[in-house]
């Protein structure tokens, strides 16, 4: 459930490492450097990556900055630091000529029209003059040509207006309006609300309260809740001012430029002291700050001019631009290697034909031989390459020609299609790559972001079940003429969750059960409240991690209990009017182990007491006690899931002092242990988490984008797998995906557990097999419906490219202790864990052994390397389910599996999204559609097509897609077939004409 202030504990103690002192000190309570069990800290890695601190950084003195040199190569070296230039087009003034030449002619028709040129520009071969064909060609190629310069040009003012973007940056002892571009590395910027960050910045003080900067990543993760991000003890205390900003000597030792967006480490070096770095430090290229008035920075990493210079994290993700290449081009390709070997044969046939009428005119005519210039076989040899000038015309200029103004048309169908045209936006569908139009009708598979292209990322609240009860508008007979929250100032006019008896029952105040359930809602949760230039204290506007959080707390505040502000160890609510501030003690937060969030807070009568909420599995393990409310909510719950709505249960308890003191001091311990600390908070959690009284549940409905399921079922019936892959939490994702359609309840699920064990199988299985026989394509009925869940962490663990060790097997993936994702209401047993397994073992035909070490396959058949075997066994056992969900993958990961997926079933992929974390997704895809929305335009300059909805899809695949596919086969089966014709003509008349290619 996100980043939130509040965090019980120390978040982070000195870790004893190279580029790290042992009396660095320990920072305060303050961001997480990724989400998970404990806060995401990785011992090990971290001590891996801390050996290698070669990247020193210098605050306010460049001249030192700029003589640290790199070796490139042997003795060159360059600049280590660039400037903060960056260059994301394809060409320049000076490589535009060759570079465009050098992709034009890896078309074979390229090619093979260069070199009939040539001949025919040798006059004792030529029976055609040689501009007859020059003249075309070069047509041919200036069309090419223009068409791609006219798609540079808009990335290079895209970049020119990037790199001119103003920021300020300390000149001497101000700060001072300079540009993007001007910015260097070890020079401190000013950064004010709403501004874009213009590199990857370390956080030196803010405006807020102990340093905090809050920030939006939708530019990088596509989440549009707010983060927050902490300075270091020592620089937010004592930079108070530009003067004290100007003499800031520090230095900063930290790892080199990575594209791992969730992880930093580092160390500063000032006044004889060092602070230990890390993500929750640093401020990414690309994010927005929000709800801050000013923070101050120190830039550690620019982007160059060139590709190899990009040293930001977020540019390092975005990949690199691909030539394009359609099925129809590399058919092409083929047919005219066919066609011109077709050529060589044929006129070595008819050469010998010339051969034996020569000889045959000799002997008749001997007395003419003397006059003759060149022997027989000279002779042959010229009209050899003559008839194959003279039947050149197989593979005919003027198809490629008018093939061009075909792509045009098509391209210009789309723009003009009124179908797509989206009102709200006043935004029609365009065509930004003219020569992919063929290829829409070849997709196979779909690749797609969630948040903003599937939904909408609104979430309401539609019902409840407290102490056994359930609340829902499908109670009610008649609507209320007005807004039933009228009596609550604060309340939200755009909830209109319509219950006479729970309004009734809150009113009265009389039920604790009910007033714990809201006080639960308004105190368990990491929203913050969005600042507004003097709000009006009805016009309250929050940021949450998670737009389900955000409805939960929206929903708490229309039934008077509202939450009004947090600060790090305090949370203030006003229930029913009356104004009360609770201590924060602990923070547990939500992660897809846990399956829950606690809150441990002190009341102002000072009680403490627990609220934790989570999935129904795992609340209902910790209960003290169950009852018939239990079973009445269990009852309520399926009914919930059954209508594709996102549940929770809610349950608390009160904690006496002393068993709190106690356990606070077990916390402290697990807190700033070095090693197992992950596993040591999870126990101390786990301890408090126990005895809980249920509360109830809630359901919320996540809008979907208008026309989702009709093309996403549009699309499964012509044979177009979708997958998912999202940056967003597992829960989320998947019951997305549920809504969607993509997910039912009569599938198989696999999760990592269960990928693992089938990969095993199939590995020992292929032990003793060929090559090709152990596949998993063999071992999938048909009729078994299966679905695929994993996460981006699994990823790296499995699959070798995103690793950092390239020796890891499949059994070094810790699934153990991880409790599986289940439906939404659904409660696993025992039984239906057996019955999984029992499935999957007549699936597979094989026994499944629990996790553990793969076997090394020293004595495998195959020639492919171990890594190749595993990519390819994951991508068959993906590529059979019906529906594949990654959940927390990063861009590069986003990218990997659209990269696999084309790697090992070559088939035509299309990638859609709508933030700039997919722009690398898109680019690696044959297809990249961009959505058009509030994330930004970044996506649609790095995409083929620009749409405004999700299912205007439908229609550019199916009926676009096909009917350009379709244009363009007949076309081609058309000139083919005249130009073949024409060429029989020529054959024909050789026989008449003496075989002499005139």
């Amino acid at each position: 459930m996100g980043d939130t202030p509040g965090r019980g504990g120390a978040q982070r103690s000195c870790l004893k490492k190279p580029g790290l002192s042992e009396n660095c000190e320990r920072r305060p309570e303050g961001p997480p450097a990724r989400a998970s069990l404990a806060y995401g800290e990785d011992l090990e890695e971290e001590e891996e990556l801390s050996s290698a601190f070669t990247w020193e950084v210098k605050a306010n003195n460049r001249t030192y900055n700029n003589q640290l040199k790199q070796k490139v190569f042997l003795c060159w070296q360059r600049k280590k630091y660039k400037g903060n230039i960056i260059h994301t087009a394809k060409y320049n003034v000076f490589s535009f000529l060759p570079l465009n030449l050098y992709e034009q002619f890896h078309r074979m028709s390229n090619l093979y029209f260069l070199f009939i040129i040539i001949l025919q520009g040798i006059p004792e071969i030529s029976t055609l003059p040689w501009f007859t064909l020059f003249a075309p060609f070069t047509c041919l190629l200036i069309i090419r040509a223009t068409r791609d310069l006219a798609d540079d040009i808009g990335r290079h003012r895209s970049d020119r207006t990037i790199n001119n973007r103003p920021c300020q940056m300390l000149v001497g002892s101000s700060f001072l309006w300079r540009k993007w571009k001007d910015l260097c590395v070890g020079d401190l910027v000013c950064l004010h609300k709403d501004n874009t960050v213009p590199a990857d910045v370390l956080l030196l003080a803010s405006t807020e309260p102990s340093s905090l900067c809050y920030v939006e990543t939708a530019d990088i993760d596509g989440e549009t809740n707010l983060k927050f991000r902490q300075a270091p003890m020592g620089t937010h205390q004592a930079l108070t001012s530009e003067r004290k900003m100007a003499s800031f000597q520090g230095t900063v030792v930290c790892e080199e430029p990575n594209s791992q967006m969730h992880h930093f480490l580092g160390c500063l070096q000032w006044e004889g002291k060092k602070y230990s770095l890390d993500s929750g430090n640093i401020l990414l290229r690309g994010c927005k700050i929000r709800n801050t008035d000013t923070c101050y920075g120190l830039v550690i990493y620019v982007d160059g001019w060139i590709d190899v210079c990009l040293d930001t994290k977020i540019m390092r993700n975005c990949g690199k631009i691909h030539l394009k290449r359609t099925k129809i081009d590399r058919l092409m390709n083929r047919l005219v290697i066919l066609i011109f070997m077709s050529l060589v044969l044929i006129s070595m046939a008819l050469t010998l034909g010339f051969w034996d009428k020569v000889k045959e005119f000799k002997a008749k005519h001997h007395y003419v031989s003397e006059k003759l210039t060149y022997s027989v076989a000279t002779e042959s040899f010229f009209t050899f390459w003559g008839f194959l000038i003279l039947l050149s015309v197989m593979v005919p200029m003027a198809m490629f020609i008018i093939t061009e103004f075909i792509y045009l048309g098509n391209s210009i169908f789309i723009n003009w299609d009124r179908q797509m045209y989206y009102q709200p936006q006043n935004m029609p569908a365009r065509a930004r790559n003219t020569s992919l139009s063929d290829q829409l009708g070849q997709v196979a598979y779909i690749f797609s972001d969630k948040t903003g292209t599937l939904t909408r990322n609104i979430m309401t609240f539609k019902k409840c079940c407290i102490n056994g009860v359930v609340y829902g508008p499908d109670e009610e007979e008649t609507p209320p003429n007005e807004n039933p929250y009228l009596w609550s100032k604060s309340a939200d006019g755009k909830l209109l969750f319509q219950n006479a008896r729970l309004l009734s029952a809150v009113c009265g105040n009389q039920d604790a059960m009910v007033r714990e359930f809201w006080r639960l809602l308004a105190l368990c949760h990491t929203v913050m409240v969005q600042e507004e230039d003097a709000p009006p204290p009805d016009q309250l506007s929050y940021q949450a991690a998670s737009p389900d959080e955000e409805a939960l707390v929206t929903a708490a505040r229309n039934f008077g209990y509202v939450f009004v502000a947090r600060t790090q160890d305090s949370i203030t609510v006003t229930e029913l009017g009356e104004e009360r501030v609770y201590q924060v003690l602990a923070m547990m937060d939500f992660n897809s182990v846990r399956k829950r969030m606690s809150v441990l807070v002190r009341n102002p009568e000072g009680s403490i007491y627990l609220y934790t909420k989570g999935a129904d599995t795992v609340i209902f393990d910790r209960l003290y006690k169950k009852g018939l409310t239990e079973g009445t909510t269990e009852e309520a719950l399926t009914s919930f899931a059954q209508q594709t709505l996102r549940t929770l249960c809610l349950a608390y308890k009160k904690v006496d002092e002393d068993t709190y003191q106690e356990w606070c001091r077990r916390h402290q311990e697990a807190s700033i242990l070095l090693q197992n600390r992950a596993q040591a908070l999870h126990q101390v959690y786990e301890e408090m988490e126990q005895n809980l009284q249920l509360l109830g549940a809630t359901a919320i409905e996540d809008r979907l984008q208008d026309g989702i399921l009709e093309t996403i079922q549009c699309l499964k019936q012509g044979n177009i797998k979708v997958w998912v892959l999202t940056g967003d939490k597992q829960e989320t994702a998947v019951n997305i995906s549920f809504a969607c359609q993509l997910l039912s309840e009569d599938m198989l699920i696999l999760e990592e557990k269960e990928i693992v064990q089938i990969l095993e199988a199939c590995w020992e299985s292929n032990n003793n097999l060929p090559s090709g026989q152990g596949s998993l394509k063999n071992r999938f009925p048909p009729q078994v419906k299966t679905a695929m869940v994993i996460n981006g962490e699994f990823l790296d663990q499995l699959l070798p490219p995103l690793s950092k060790d390239s020796q890891v097997l499949v059994g070094n993936v810790n699934v153990d202790g991880q409790e599986p994702w289940q439906e939404p209401g659904e409660r696993r047993t025992d039984v239906r864990q057996a019955r999984r397994t029992s499935l999957m073992w007549q699936t597979l035909g094989v026994q499944l052994r629990r996790p553990g070490l793969v076997p090394k396959n020293k004595h495998s058949n195959t020639r492919e390397s171990p890594e190749a075997r595993r990519e390819r066994a994951f991508v068959e056992l993906a590529s059979r389910c019906q529906a594949v969900i990654c959940c927390r993958v990063t861009p590069r990961q986003k990218a990997l599996m659209v990269a696999l997926v084309k790697k090992y079933q070559n088939v035509v992929t299309l990638a859609i999204g709508d933030g700039a974390n997919d722009v690398n997704m898109i680019k690696t895809a044959d297809i990249g559609v961009g959505l058009a929305g509030q994330e930004g335009m970044q996506v649609v300059q790095n995409s083929d097509y620009m749409l405004a909805q999700f299912h205007f899809l439908r229609r550019l695949l199916l009926v676009h897609g096909h009917w350009s596919y379709m244009r363009v086969c007949k076309f081609l089966r058309y000139f083919i077939y005249k130009t073949l014709a024409s060429m029989m003509v020529q054959i024909w008349f050789a026989f008449y004409s003496g075989f002499s290619a005139q």
